[in-house]
Parts: structure tokens; sequence; C-alpha cells
């Protein structure tokens, strides 16, 4: 039987009430693992088990000052603790870090381990001494600080409508109004508001795009891209699968999203579609409003879990008992959603802007999949084995999206409503893709050309962005705002190259979710099981173990396209 009842990873090697404060504090057990000696198999494991325990607890040291940053980006004193650890901590720890993981290759006994158990941990630890360089250390602690500017920037941005104060993500429920000339003033605020931290952010990516090439030419690499991707572990997938999968997006996902555009256009009887009025619904019809308060919102999450799987509500109870939660969006908070986990505590922290929309809904069951990914990995030995890929980590998240839409009656009492909230989430699985290529392209020529002026960023931002357009929305006049689009994407600035994870693995949410249509226990079965697993087996195998095929091909795409679409019209 799977429990919730998360404990706290127990101390053996660390003093029971030791806290990372400064770099003194902590040097001493560094110096303990590097100078012991080891002289046999299990001495082995011992010394891997306490270097573990103080990744652990490094790592949610790191986590909880990026939290209590995020939640609250007015509050100096936490951006100043944040910047601490990325300053003077974490670049005293990475030549310790390096050394530790060269004592470990070089030892006797480390040929006796378990190699089905350890081969996707030693082959991470390789990876990593063979990036490390003593010159890039500076340079990534800056890294780490420049990256959060993003969220201050966007912390601060809010728009006034009809008298009151909104962030943009309160904003956009707006955009769902009926009345469509307030639709298109609010969307005209958001835009302007973005327009005035266009120079700050321009140069914010520049600064981030000069250190990153810096790094990866330090370390051998042509380009940062390359660089970036022995660093994210992809070891199962190269850069020209990437742009297979760009061209099967334009082959097989944009004919269906012209297809939504065309069909939303009709419904809301429009001459011509525009980007205000993507989200809005028909005259006489109100636009879903699934909870109010970021606590409805966690509640009907529950339910929803507790008929899906009771386990999985669990989860969030244990969360929410911890207080690892933080909800609703309100000014001085940065952007965006995610899940952390907590390597230490085991269960792991959501942070998201909810501002009552049905987006909100979506994010919460798929922060909540990651959360359980979190629960069912934290029982694995060591720290190492828990860091899963991000191609698996985001199958998680977006297959819970798919398994939970038959118990989105717990967010909606009218069927009229459940049905569209289904739509809705059906379309988004389809209209993300263009998006999702249209960021990784962007990317890909960004590091290929560092020394790019922004001038030429635009000119390819716009070609990319048209490339991967149906035409069916109308963007005339609207030339200005199209050109810093890029601009909202939080991953382009704190987690470079990490967006086309979730191309692959909503493919792979896809196919979970065929599976559950067909046989809904087996399919959850297959989900646990894989998610079980952490980081100890390679992509394919956990995909396997999933009974997913790991295919970025065109033909698998189609397959999975065509699924997607007799799914949406059914619903019609």
């Amino acid at each position: 039987m799977l429990s919730a009842d998360i404990k706290k990873t127990e101390r053996h090697f660390l003093s029971q009430d030791f806290a990372v404060t400064t770099w003194e504090a902590l040097e001493p057990y560094f110096k303990t693992l590097l100078e012991r000696e080891i002289t046999s198999l299990q001495e082995l494991e011992q010394w891997l088990k306490d270097m573990s325990e103080v990744e652990a607890a490094v790592s949610e040291d790191a986590c909880w000052r990026q939290i209590r940053m995020t939640c609250d980006t007015t509050d100096k004193a936490l951006e100043e603790a944040f910047t601490y650890f990325c300053m003077e901590i974490q670049p005293k720890l990475q030549p310790y870090a390096d050394a530790l993981n060269r004592k470990l290759v070089s030892n006797e006994f480390t040929k006796q381990l378990d190699q089905q158990k350890y081969f996707t941990y030693l082959r991470s630890v390789k990876k990593s001494i063979d990036l490390f360089r003593e010159e890039n250390i500076p340079i990534q602690a800056e890294l780490s600080v420049m990256q959060q500017q993003f969220g201050v920037i966007c912390g601060k941005m809010t728009v006034e409508v009809n008298g009151q104060e909104y962030t943009l993500q309160q904003a956009a429920k707006f955009l769902e109004n009926h009345d469509r000339s307030l639709r298109e003033e609010v969307y005209r605020k958001i835009q302007e508001r973005r327009q005035q931290d266009k120079e700050a952010l321009h140069n914010l990516y520049s600064e981030l795009i000069v250190r990153r090439n810096q790094v990866a030419k330090n370390a051998g690499f042509e380009n940062y891209r390359d660089y970036k991707f022995t660093e994210l572990g992809r070891f199962d997938y190269t850069k020209e699968d990437c742009y297979r999968f760009h061209e099967a997006v334009k082959l097989h996902v944009l004919p269906l999203v012209e297809k939504i555009y065309r069909h939303k256009k009709e419904k809301l009887g429009l001459d011509n579609l525009r980007p205000w009025d993507i989200e809005a619904q028909p005259e006489g019809t109100e636009p879903l409003r699934p909870f109010t308060t970021g606590k409805e919102l966690l509640d009907k999450t529950e339910q929803c879990f507790t008929e899906l799987n009771p386990f999985f509500a669990d989860c969030l109870r244990k969360m929410d008992s911890m207080k690892h939660f933080d909800l609703e969006s309100r000014k001085g908070k940065a952007p965006g959603g995610y899940n952390c986990p907590l390597a230490e505590s085991g269960a792991p922290f959501i942070f998201m802007n909810a501002a009552g929309q049905m987006d909100d809904v979506t994010t919460m069951v798929h922060e909540g999949g990651h959360a359980i990914h979190s629960f069912l990995s934290h029982n694995l030995e060591l720290s190492g084995f828990k860091e899963y890929p991000m191609e698996i980590a985001e199958v998680a998240s977006m297959a819970m999206e798919l398994f939970s839409m038959n118990h989105w009656h717990t967010f909606f009492e009218n069927k009229e409503d459940l049905q569209r909230a289904k739509e809705h989430q059906l379309e988004r699985v389809i209209t993300i893709f263009p998006w999702i290529a249209t960021i990784d392209k962007f990317q890909h020529w960004v590091y290929e050309n560092p020394t790019h002026t922004i001038e030429a960023r635009t000119e390819k931002w716009v070609e990319i962005l048209n490339e991967f357009s149906t035409g069916v929305v109308d963007i005339s006049g609207l030339e200005a705002y199209r050109k810093t689009g890029w601009q909202r994407q939080l991953h382009l600035f704190e987690v470079p190259f990490y967006y086309i994870e979730y191309g692959i693995a909503q493919l792979g949410a896809i196919g979970l979710w065929m599976q559950y249509k067909q046989n809904p226990q087996q399919a959850l079965q297959n989900y646990i099981n894989a998610l079980s697993l952490g980081g100890t087996k390679t992509l394919p195998e956990l995909y396997k173990v999933a009974g997913l095929k790991f295919d970025l091909s065109p033909e698998h795409i189609k397959t999975l396209m065509e699924f997607v679409n007799s799914e949406m019209e059914a619903l019609v």
C-alpha cells in the first residue's frame, strides 16, 4: 500500500540540529568525506549514503531560499539570503563536489557496485566530472543570481482595470469576458506594461547569453547549446531529434491548431479572430470559474485526486499540513508556477499564481503530478537516485492533467461547464506544441549565434514565430508586441533549454491517456511504477515501465495527434 506519510530523511552523518548558515560551518563535513579511507564495498556504500545526506540538506536549504524569495520579491532580506548562498556557499562547494566525484570513480570498489542499480547515477557523476571547470565557478554563481532578476522585474508588473490594480496573471481573467472592447483594452494594457520593461529584459537576456557562452567555451564546447545538452543529461536524443520534432509539429499539429482556431472564430461569430479573442466565450456563456480562493482550489483538487487514487489526495493533504503551498496571485510575487522537490523533507512545495481561471486548475493538477513524483521517489536510497530526467518528470505532471479530467466535476457541477473545461484542456494539449517548438528552435539559434544583436534576435524570433503560426489569428497592428513575445517565457531566463521536455513529455502523457481510456487501473499502475524509479533507469527504460515508447518520429506524433483529435470531436 502506498503511503503519503512521508518521513524526513534520517540523519546519521550530519548533526541533527545542523543548518546551512556559513561555508565555515559546512566545510568540515565535505573535508571528512574527502579524507575518509574506503577499504571495502560496504564502506563505499556507507560513504555514498553520508554524501547523499549532506547533498540533501544543502539542496533543501537552497530550495527554501529560492521559495521564500519568489513568494515575496519585494523583501530584500530574502533576496540577500538567496544571493548569499549563490555567491558565498555554492562556489566553495563545487570544487569539493568535483573532488568527491573523482574519489568515487577512481575507487577500486566502485567497479563492484551493482551496475544495474548505479548505472545512471555513475553516468551522471562522470558527466559532471567532464563538465567541471574551476574558472566556471564564479560565472555560474553570477548566473544563479542574475537569472532570478527575471522574477524581480516581472513581479512588479501590474495593470489597472476598472480602477483596480491587478497582477498580469489576475488581469488575464478579463480576456475571457464577453465584452470584446474590454478584452482588447486589457490585452493592450498587459502588452503595454510588458513593453515598459522590454529593454531591461533584453539587456538581462543579452548578459545571460554572454556568460553562458563563456561557460561553454571554458568547458571546451563549440556553443552553449551543446554544453547544455550534456549538462541536462540528454543521453537519449540529439539536436537532430529536436529538429525532427519541430518539423513534425508543423506537419501534424499546426493543421489541428488551425482547425481549433477556425472553430473558435465560428463559435464567437467573428469575421476575424484577434489575440484577445482566444480565451473568450460566446455571448451568453459565462467564463468558467472553477474556484474563487486558493483554499477552494486546493480542496477541490484533493477531492478530484481522491476519486482518481486516494494516495494522490493524501500527498496534497500532507503538503497542506506542512504549509507547503502558496497558490494565489498577488503583487510582489514572482510569476509562474512550480513544484519544488525538497530532498530532505520529502514533501515538495507548490508555488503558483492562481486567479480563479480554468488554466489555474490545469496548473494545480499539473504541479500535483510533480508532487506525487516527489513522494513516490522519496524513499530511494540516494539523493542522486531521485534526480530524474525532466522528460519523465513532465510526463508525471502532464499525464495527471489528462487522468484527472474524468473527475473535474469536483470543479464544475454543471455538465456543460465540465464539457467546456475538457474541451479547453484538449485544445491546450494541442495548441501548446507550436509554442514549445517556437521556444526551442529560438534557443538553438540564440546560442548558435551568441554574438547576435538585439535587432537580429528580434528578426529571428518573429521569423520563427511566423513559421509556427496558422494565420487564422489576425495580428495586424500588433507587431510591436509580437517582437518581444519571447520575454514572457520564464524558462529562457531561468532554465535555458528546458522546454522541449514539455513537448516530449506531452507525447508520453497522451500515450498514458490512451492506456487510461482502455484500462484506467493498469494505466495508473504503470504511471506509479515508472515514477517510483526516480532516475535509476535510463529515459527509454522509464518510458517502457510506463508502457510507453520513447519516440519523437513524425509518424508516432501523427498517431497521437489523431487520437487527441478524435477525443476532441467526441466532445463537441
